[in-house]
């Protein structure tokens, strides 16, 4: 199926950044995004041939900016020899054309580029589908980029020129598509419902690993589970969830997911598709927030994730915030988290420093949930005993002439199973 989304280069080589500074943002602000806006278009081997910060009183229905800065920036980008120039504001689709239409190049906002990265990036059929659902719902109000080379062939009839067919007939197609990956999600959706309540019916605690892009969520999961995910220092690295086991002191079991990052200004069709891979977060006995202690803009990450969280229904999720890469931090870093979140825990998840605080603290968190309870277990029931190393965590365990007895936590939903033998 074509592209719909432009008919710009298939290869585009030197981009010409633009960054808008409005009144309602504060001082800085645009400064910060403009250089996160450079790192994702450099993870789409792009090369930045020059970045713009411009300070936007009133934003213009037809060019977002002034007819004059608009040219102004047309002229720097060519003379950089830029073939793209790339918004961080959203674009609307008459805004879009209209600056192609003055430059001769391609424009995109930052919502194409996270598109084209997601894109780049997904692998399992869920992460796929949903990357596709949200370009093409992306794509949709923006067909006429594609067809405006052939607005001067459209007829007087009541069909219209070729373009113009050519044109219904690509939104036809496009509907069409959108219908088709909505029904192939709902699908793997019911799927991965199914994976879940097989594995609730042996229900063991779960945990969501959550944080902002490139915070060190994937190393962390790999360090206390020894899992083997991908992990690089580069924006979303990943972006298909990814559940191991972590076997706690005491032999407690608790299941943790490692989900894809969160970013500011995610375009809201990609929060939509991703509910679904977000679930796990939804479910989860408790999260962990990541947070990178390095990075200067912490404050803005740790506000990015809590209101993503508050979108997808999970803004009172019991939490526990960790901030990672503590080797590379010196004490002012370590002062001004502390000021930020006063109870979180500091982690290397390269060094593994710290990692035994984080699980006892899971522990604690299993315990708060679980009551501690005592049993006697008849020497002939030894699957009851069995059933609790499974399903729960076991504190004590001392055999007497007659019995066993235990002291330990089950789930909720293994209580009918473990009432006979509770000491009242």
């Amino acid at each position: 199926m074509a592209d719909f989304l432009t008919d710009k280069p298939a290869k585009l080589e030197r981009a010409f950044l633009v960054g808008v500074q409005t009144a309602d943002m504060k001082e800085g602000e645009a400064a910060e995004l403009l250089g996160e806006l450079q790192e994702l278009v450099a993870n789409l081997r792009i090369t930045v041939a020059r970045t713009e910060l411009v300070n936007l009183r009133r934003a213009t229905p037809a060019l977002l900016l002034g007819t004059g800065k608009a040219q102004e920036i047309v002229d720097l980008a060519k003379a950089e020899g830029a073939d793209v120039i790339v918004f961080d504001e959203a674009l609307s689709p008459a805004q879009q054309r209209n600056w192609e239409e003055l430059s001769g190049l391609a424009v995109i906002d930052r919502q194409e580029v996270i598109l084209e990265i997601f894109s780049d990036r997904a692998h399992t059929r869920e992460a796929t589908l949903q990357v596709a659902l949200a370009r093409m719902e992306y794509s949709l109000p923006r067909l006429t980029r594609a067809w405006t080379h052939l607005s001067r062939q459209r007829g007087k009839g009541a069909m219209g020129g070729e373009g113009e067919t050519q044109l219904e007939n690509d939104r036809r197609t496009v509907r069409d598509r959108i219908t088709h990956l909505k029904a192939e999600l709902k699908k793997v959706v019911s799927q991965r419902s199914v994976q879940r309540t097989k594995r609730q019916r042996v229900p063991v605690p779960t945990c969501a690993i959550v944080g902002y892009t490139n915070a060190g969520k994937s190393t962390l999961l790999n360090s206390l589970t020894g899992a083997r995910v991908m992990a690089a220092d580069k924006l979303f690295a990943t972006l298909d969830p990814t559940t191991r086991q972590l076997v706690l002191r005491g032999n407690q079991k608790v299941l943790v997911t490692d989900t894809v990052g969160f970013i500011r200004r995610l375009p809201h069709g990609l929060v939509e598709a991703f509910k679904a891979t977000l679930e796990e977060v939804i479910v989860a006995d408790f999260l962990v927030h990541v947070l990178d202690v390095t990075n200067p803009n912490v404050e803005q990450h740790h506000a990015t994730t809590l209101a993503v969280l508050a979108e997808l229904g999970a803004g009172d999720q019991t939490m526990i915030t960790v901030f990672n890469k503590t080797d590379a931090a010196d004490a002012a870093m370590r002062r001004s988290a502390r000021r930020l979140a006063p109870d979180a825990l500091f982690v290397s998840a390269l060094t593994r420093e710290g990692l035994d605080g984080l699980e006892a603290r899971c522990l604690e968190l299993i315990a708060e949930a679980h009551a501690v309870t005592e049993l006697l277990v008849p020497h002939t029931r030894y699957d009851v005993i069995a059933r609790l190393h499974a399903t729960g965590h076991v504190q004590s365990e001392e055999q007497l002439d007659d019995a066993v007895r235990l002291i330990g936590r089950y789930p909720p939903t293994q209580a009918a199973f473990f009432a006979p033998f509770v000491v009242k």
